[in-house]
């Protein structure tokens, strides 16, 4: 038996990691400015993250959700303190489509609708609902295609004013885009939402999955534009590599037993990673430097001729480049050993830890302006 081959793989096996340094099975060091998908907030092997799971395994790594388990009221006090939510309940899950999932059925069953508005480039998880909610038909089974999904146009006002309706359960929006190349909805548009979810009696979703976590100078990014969701999701970032997605929920949600439910969600192992994440977040003043190292970034980014465009907020940056300079991503890696991300056609995504410092910034500068002065060949 071997994989279920649905990935390309990079001919790379990283084993070993820390910082923003990653080391492969033979001895290659590579700066990591991707995090494997916005996962790593803190750094890998930060030490109090380490010591804080092994000693958590040390004395109870799981149990089910039919017990007490004041981790997570610990996680969700703490959350909710450094988060700006104090006043939200929170739902433990497994994943960012997981949070995605039980926070659209949370407005269906709170409004007893089934419509949902989404956005075009919008990407949302690959389960049943959040597939549906996702504007690739590609990966859209038949399975996934009975839901009642509408799709708009980002950031376009008019359109979203004219769809919305009574019948709409929820809009669903990304903090920024992230897949979809990094587009960054306006705080008027946002704004925009806000009020007509609350005229019309639908849930305003904020899936910050990737935004998240202080990625972008806030702890949401949502929190740029000053609006207050009715549901929030979250997980890459939250765990900084241990599988965990959480849903926070507005206080006028009530929940009842039976409503939501998971095996693994918000077990022992889970809480202590989010709660040391969590801490080194805090202690570090991390949301404070992802804002200083994105504009140091972004300002930097944009003196180079050859880049059509610097978008995002703090550390969830991304570039244009063109048609010249498809194959960028893939000369970063191989002739300067610097994994970043990539949105088709011609974005280059960055999504480096929280604590990536200024000299670590400057050898992905480096490596750009030896690649950019080279001369181009047909």
């Amino acid at each position: 038996m071997g994989p279920f081959d649905v990935y390309p793989l990079f001919p790379i096996e990283p084993v070993k990691a820390k910082g923003s340094w990653l080391w492969d099975n033979k001895g290659q060091r590579y700066l990591d400015l991707y995090g494997g998908h916005a996962v790593i907030s803190i750094g890998h092997g930060h030490p109090h993250y380490v010591e804080a799971i092994t000693k958590q395994l040390g004395k109870i790594g799981f149990y089910s959700n039919s017990v007490q388990n004041q981790l997570q009221v610990r996680l969700a006090e703490l959350l909710g303190k450094i988060s700006g939510y104090p006043d939200y309940q929170l739902f433990l899950c497994n994943s960012g489509a997981e949070a995605n999932e039980n926070a659209l059925k949370i407005a269906s069953f709170e409004t007893g609708r089934r419509k949902i508005i989404a956005f075009k480039k919008a990407f949302h998880g690959r389960t049943s609902g959040t597939v549906a909610a996702t504007d690739n038909a590609k990966i859209v089974a038949p399975f996934n295609a009975n839901h009642d999904i509408e799709f708009l146009p980002f950031n376009d006002e008019a359109a979203f004013s004219t769809a919305m309706s009574g019948e709409v359960a929820a809009v669903i929006v990304e903090g920024i885009q992230g897949v979809g190349g990094i587009h960054v909805p306006s705080p008027s548009f946002l704004q925009l939402l806000s009020e007509k979810c609350r005229q019309y009696g639908a849930m305003l979703i904020l899936d910050e999955i990737q935004s998240g976590y202080g990625r972008t100078g806030k702890f949401f990014a949502h929190q740029h534009a000053g609006v207050k969701p009715d549901l929030i999701t979250t997980a890459k970032g939250m765990g900084n590599g241990f599988p965990v997605g959480a849903v926070l929920i507005h206080n006028d949600i009530k929940p009842w037993h039976g409503m939501l439910g998971t095996t693994f969600g918000g077990n022992h192992l889970a809480c202590a990673a989010s709660i040391a994440v969590l801490e080194v977040i805090e202690k570090e003043q991390l949301i404070n430097h992802a804002a200083d190292m994105g504009k140091y970034l972004s300002d930097q980014l944009q003196k180079f001729s050859i880049i059509n465009e610097v978008r995002g907020k703090g550390l969830m940056l991304g570039f244009d480049l063109p048609e010249s300079h498809k194959d960028l991503r893939r000369q970063l890696l191989t002739n300067h050993f610097i994994f970043t991300g990539e949105a088709k056609p011609n974005t280059v995504r960055l999504l480096p830890s929280l604590a990536l410092t200024k000299e670590e910034a400057d050898v992905l500068l480096e490596a750009l302006t030896m690649e950019v002065n080279k001369p181009v060949t047909a």
